[in-house]
Order: structure tokens, then sequence, then C-alpha cells
């Protein structure tokens, strides 16, 4: 499995960016999908996960409705949609898929087996 993320960038606060993750090599439908963050020297802290099938969004508690995680199974990806950003949402951005049919497992970054590069975004006040 591969994932390359894209979409990071630079945005004031209150802005809004979309990142998107295309998943290659397996078979997109059989995968739950999720997006956490890091800054260096920081764990990976979870944002957002999407079941294999679509049934079941979860977010971490920072979202406060701010994030929409969603997939197009026409396109192999997965997509975070990010609004009212704050300069503390400034991280790392990182994709991971996991073929689990827990979908509560996308949340816990030890047990998922595959990770895109990561893609920069950065928030300034």
């Amino acid at each position: 499995v591969q994932l390359q993320a894209f979409g990071g960038g630079s945005v004031q606060a209150g802005g809004s960016l979309r990142l998107a993750c295309t998943l290659l090599g397996r078979r997109f439908n059989d995968y739950g999908l999720a997006w956490f963050r890091a800054n260096p020297g920081e764990e990976r802290e979870f944002v957002a996960a999407i079941s294999w099938n679509g049934d079941n969004t979860y977010y971490g508690k920072f979202v406060e409705g701010r994030f929409t995680i969603s997939r197009d199974y026409s396109k192999n990806t997965v997509y975070l949609q990010m609004s009212d950003l704050k300069p503390e949402d400034t991280a790392v951005y990182y994709c991971a898929a996991d073929d689990t049919r827990r979908p509560d497992k996308l949340r816990v970054r030890h047990g998922l087996h595959y990770w895109g590069q990561g893609t920069l975004v950065t928030v300034s006040s």
C-alpha cells in the first residue's frame, strides 16, 4: 500500500485547507483511513478517521466541528476539510490506512499498518 498525501500549505488563522491522500496498490474499498498530526519531537496525535465503508467517522477532541473527513471511492482518495484553522493546528499531517473491520481502532496510531509521507500545514496568527 502506498499513501500519497498532498494539499498542505500556509494559511492565516480562520482560513481553510483541504488535505487529500490517495491510496495506491490495493483495493481502496478494503481500507479504513485516518489522519494524524505531529510537530517535531512530538508523538502523532489523532485527528480524524473514516471506516472502510464510510459508515463511521471519528474526530479528535480538539477538532470541535472544524474538520470533516470524507472519502471518494471513484478517486481512491480520502479528504480532510479543515476550517477555522488556528495557529495550534500547525503540524505535519499524516494519512494512514488499515484493513481493520474495527473502525474504532483507526484512532490508535500503533495499530495502523500503512503511513503516508506527511504534508505540512502552517497556520499564522
